[in-house]
């Protein structure tokens, strides 16, 4: 009887970076969505997302430039590393999220960016939210038909 050859399937492994020692924490907001950012001097720019690196968790470049805005703007670029743990809401809501709680962790590690910061409303939570809805509407302000007869 032949040997049954096992297949081996590449089973891709996950690259999670593990930060340690001390760091800053902030939480960010956005809508339903809700960042807890740990920043750590001295890094190398990494950025982990829920354990995943930044560009695996976050798939297009905009929502990627989104939340390394604050890094760009003050030059911290390369030499910090973040542990971001987002929940609720969707991709967009959570990387405005994650924005906003790097934000808040730069002005807590240098308060000196508050003023770069502040330019580009970085530290101003968006409050915006979806209105509820009302009775007798079918959504917050979509009436029924008016119907003459």
């Amino acid at each position: 009887m032949p040997e049954k050859k096992e297949k081996q399937t590449d089973k891709q492994v996950e690259e999670t970076v593990q930060f340690k020692g001390k760091y800053i924490p902030a939480i960010g907001r956005r809508k339903t969505s809700v960042a807890q950012v740990r920043l750590y001097k001295n890094g190398q720019g990494d950025i982990v997302v829920n354990n995943q690196k930044i560009k695996k968790y976050f798939h297009t470049s905009d929502l990627v430039s989104t939340v390394e805005q604050p890094l760009k703007l003050t030059g911290l670029q390369k030499d910090l590393n973040l542990s971001i743990i987002v929940t609720g809401g969707g991709k967009n809501g959570q990387a405005v999220a994650a924005s906003h709680g790097i934000a808040r962790a730069l002005i807590k590690l240098d308060e000196k960016l508050r003023d770069t910061l502040k330019t580009k409303e970085l530290l101003t939570r968006d409050a915006r939210r979806k209105e509820r809805k009302k009775p007798g509407l079918k959504k917050a302000r979509r009436a029924p038909q008016w119907s003459k007869r």
